[in-house]
């Protein structure tokens, strides 16, 4: 027999499930659905439980935001337009659900390769192994032909590679998120870091140009940060560049405006990275507001963010007509 004393558990007091409390009950359940059920059948099907329950509150607080007129920012790095969601992309911005968006410089690179290609990205190993990678010369010329619009005529870096899309109209202009945005009059800055992107390695390239082009933006940039109070920011697949950009657009906006607080911050990436998460979701809404992070391949993500901004928008919009019809 054991020296050691045991704690007798017969005296354990116990506790009616009726009265505890738990997360999980069968109302808040997924249900499955027919194969021809509408998207607003799928979402309600959806389990109101983590990252599926924020997923609806993320779309609520863009439709919110859109039928408000409040300032909805999409910060994105190269890969959802190499993934194929431009037509998604122009999509939301002509229905008002980007009031301004924000792309690194492959962004553009890529924008604008789709544009005037109709394809973009190449195999990075392959051109590496022989010096070849980016070495392509109808990009570099583009942007810079588009650089010197912009420069010439003192609009941002954004701005001025829009602007050029749509004026050269190619031919495959209507998948440009710049061109949209410069048709729609939607604020598109440009974030460039010298060194990273391909045009940099062609001998037509200006930083001074470049860097003064970029700066602007960032001012753009800065000006909608300003307005951010009941709104909505979202970084998709920026690891680095955006989120630093964004936290010193935001210390200048507070700095000048103060009071720029109480918006949603959300992150969506195939995996999580310190500055996204530190400098987009927890940071800026520390005092105001709500984060929120996803990880998932863009691919997947967005296609089913945007179906679910445009269901939640319906949705609320029909109740605020319906009780406004009410009151009436």
């Amino acid at each position: 027999m054991s020296k050691y004393k045991k704690i007798d558990i017969s005296r354990v007091k116990t506790t009616k499930a009726a009265a505890r409390k738990t997360k999980v009950e069968i109302s808040k359940m997924g249900r499955p659905t027919k194969p021809s059920a509408p998207i607003s059948q799928f979402f309600e099907s959806l389990p109101d439980y983590l990252k599926a329950a924020d997923l609806r509150s993320v779309a609520a607080s863009i439709a919110e935001a859109r039928l408000k007129g409040g300032t909805i920012i999409w910060m994105m790095g190269a890969h959802p337009i190499k993934v194929g969601l431009s037509s998604i992309l122009v999509d939301l911005i002509e229905g008002g659900f980007i009031s301004h968006l924000a792309l690194n410089g492959a962004g553009a690179i890529h924008d604008l390769e789709m544009a005037f290609f109709g394809r973009t990205s190449e195999e990075v190993s392959e051109g590496l192994a022989d010096g070849t990678f980016g070495m392509v010369e109808e990009t570099p010329g583009l942007i810079f032909e588009a650089a010197r619009l912009a420069s010439s005529q003192r609009l941002g870096l954004g701005e001025g590679i829009g602007k050029f899309i749509v004026e050269k109209a190619p031919e495959y202009a209507a998948y440009s998120i710049l061109g949209s945005c410069y048709t729609l009059g939607v604020p598109a800055t440009i974030h460039v870091a010298i060194g990273t992107d391909t045009i940099c390695q062609h001998p037509g390239f200006d930083g001074a140009v470049f860097g003064k082009l970029s700066h602007d933006d960032f001012l753009i940039f800065s000006e909608s940060i300003s307005r951010l109070t009941g709104g909505v920011i979202l970084n998709i697949g920026s690891a680095v560049i955006l989120p630093e950009v964004f936290l010193k657009g935001l210390s200048v906006a507070r700095n000048i405006v103060e009071s720029v607080g109480n918006f949603t911050a959300v992150n969506f990436d195939m995996i999580q990275h310190y500055r996204p998460n530190t400098n987009v979701v927890s940071r800026p809404v520390a005092n105001s507001g709500k984060g929120y992070s996803f990880t998932g391949h863009h691919e997947l993500m967005i296609p089913l963010l945007a179906a679910a901004i445009k269901e939640k928008y319906m949705e609320i919009a029909a109740n605020s007509d319906s009780g406004s019809s009410g009151k009436e």
